[in-house]
């Protein structure tokens, strides 16, 4: 049975949330602040943490970068669900380390619809990833197992959500994808029109394999189309290590 850590300072809202999760089947513990939540995400080790963002002691955002600078939280995916519904906002959220982000007031069944989807990524490889086969390109390989890409000479260690995008992009390497192709099988439901999601998780990646991320080379923006990975098998490019 999966367990779920809500960390929420509202009593009414936790309490909800925690009542339909048990309905739902999942074990649950509940905080009501940063510092105790963070002692408790390090104690039992959840499956999954719904986080809200403005709580007491220390607030959400310093909460999931402390989980992903720790070893023993950095893979546990978390949930912000906050009543700070401004694009900025889930922009310092997913730049914290949010894996997905759910503003008040919401539907029960969004809700368990995204909890069901963040666990179902956490627990599978990319379907075309299985049986332990490893995907490679030119000077990119994706390892699976370890959700790692071996890019040119170096080693990058990715979040999952990292991972399976670089993994949709690989699969139809040298194509325009979509933002909803992407959201949809990456994020695996139907969200909203809001691409800013996508846009932070692409400047990561970029981050770890562009020399100039502010000038991609290989992980390309089509405006109004969506997003292309381009790699080369010319082994005469630079070789410096990227990450």
């Amino acid at each position: 049975m999966p367990r779920i850590l809500v960390v929420d300072d509202d009593a009414a809202i936790a309490e909800i949330v925690c009542i339909n999760l048990e309905m739902a089947g999942y074990e649950v513990n509940q905080s009501p602040d940063g510092i105790q939540g963070q002692a408790m995400a390090i104690q039992i080790q959840p499956d999954l943490i719904v986080l809200d963002l403005m709580l007491p002691k220390v607030d959400g955002y310093t909460v999931c970068q402390r989980l992903r600078r720790d070893d023993r939280t950095s893979d546990i995916p978390v949930l912000m669900l906050t009543a700070l519904s401004q694009t900025q906002n889930k922009v310092e959220g997913f730049n914290a380390g949010a894996d997905d982000y759910l503003t008040k007031p919401f539907e029960i069944e969004e809700l368990l619809a995204r909890v069901r989807a963040l666990l179902r990524r956490t627990d599978r490889i990319p379907q075309a990833a299985k049986h332990s086969e490893i995907l490679s390109y030119g000077e990119l390989t994706l390892v699976p197992e370890r959700f790692e890409a071996i890019w040119r000479t170096a080693t990058i260690k990715l979040t999952h959500l990292e991972f399976e995008l670089l993994h949709c992009l690989l699969q139809r390497h040298g194509q325009t994808v979509s933002p909803s192709e992407i959201l949809k099988e990456v994020w695996g439901y139907d969200p909203d029109d809001d691409i800013e999601t996508i846009r932070v998780h692409i400047r990561h990646l970029r981050t770890k394999m562009e020399p100039d991320p502010r000038r991609p080379k290989y992980i390309k923006t089509i405006y109004g189309a969506g997003y292309c990975l381009e790699l080369q098998n010319d082994r005469e490019e630079e070789k410096t290590p990227l990450a």
